[in-house]
C-alpha cells in the first residue's frame, strides 16, 4: 500500500461532532458527525484537524478525532510512531 511517490500510507480519519457531555465521548447525533475526510499520513490529518477544532473553538461540547486506519486496516503493522 503506496502512495504514487511511493511511499507506505498510513491512512488517518479526520471526524468530529458534538458531544453528551465534556466527560465522555458520547455524540449527541451521530446522523449529525461532520466526516473531514481520509488523509494519507499523520501529519497531513493533524493540519486538518487543527483546522477543524480551531472553526469551532467557541463550542466546548464540539470534539475532532483523529483516527490511525492503517493500525485498523493491518494491526500487525508497526509502521508510524503516531
Amino acid at each position: 500500500m503506496t502512495d504514487s511517490g511511493g511511499k507506505k500510507q498510513l491512512l488517518h480519519l479526520v471526524f468530529g461532532g458534538e458531544l453528551e457531555n465534556l466527560e465522555g465521548i458520547q455524540f449527541r447525533d451521530l446522523g449529525d458527525l461532520d466526516i473531514v475526510g481520509i488523509f494519507p499520513d499523520y501529519a497531513t490529518a493533524l493540519t486538518a484537524w487543527k483546522a477543524k477544532a480551531q472553526q469551532t473553538v467557541d463550542n466546548a461540547h464540539m470534539r475532532y478525532f483523529i483516527v490511525h486506519m492503517h493500525r485498523l486496516l493491518d494491526p500487525q503493522d508497526t509502521t508510524g510512531s503516531k
